[in-house]
């Protein structure tokens, strides 16, 4: 899995998100270099929102919660074809429900420097997700959510980060431009 991830090709963007370069995933990552990322809010009819915990296999932020799915755009494709493909990969849902863009987020020191398009959708399960980037997945209400983001983004050096960083801008973005 380590050398398929090193070596995935990744479109390297500029401040404006135009594609500069390819490089490899590995590579993007050592080099700190701006790229694309898609991340999907998936809710159910009460309004809880699945998050992944991320698997300890992950090259990044293991065993972190996150949001329900999320993925790097691969080179020569569009933030629109990755988003299913991730829903696919990670939680089983093919023959997904529409997906609603929301926002792109910018890129940021906390997020990766990853222009991240975040889509929502609705679904109900059950998910079949990929055991070797997930270790669980589980219900939230928006209210425990808040809670657990102000508690992340208030916390004291030292002090144990459950939830990434870049799911905690996505988040509070989310919150701002929403009326849930």
């Amino acid at each position: 899995m380590a050398e398929t991830l090193s070596t995935e090709l990744l479109d390297v963007v500029d401040a404006a998100d135009q594609v500069v370069a390819q490089r490899s995933r590995g590579d993007v990552h050592k080099l700190r270099l701006m790229h694309r990322s898609v991340h999907v809010l998936v809710f159910n009819a009460r309004g809880e929102l699945l998050l992944q915990k991320r698997s300890m296999q992950k090259d990044e932020c293991q065993g972190m919660w996150d949001s329900s799915c999320a993925g790097h755009v691969e080179s020569g494709q569009s933030y629109e074809e990755t988003a299913p493909r991730e829903l696919a990969e990670e939680l089983g849902l093919s023959n997904q429900a529409e997906l609603d863009a929301l926002f792109k987020m910018p890129a940021t020191e906390d997020n990766g420097l990853e222009f991240a398009m975040v889509y929502r959708t609705q679904h109900e399960g059950p998910f079949t997700f990929a055991e070797d980037e997930i270790d669980e997945v589980a219900w939230f209400s928006a209210e425990q959510v808040d809670e657990w983001v102000a508690d992340t983004t208030a916390s004291k050096p030292g002090h144990e980060q459950s939830l990434t960083s870049g799911f905690c801008e996505i988040w509070q973005c989310y919150r701002s431009k929403s009326d849930n």
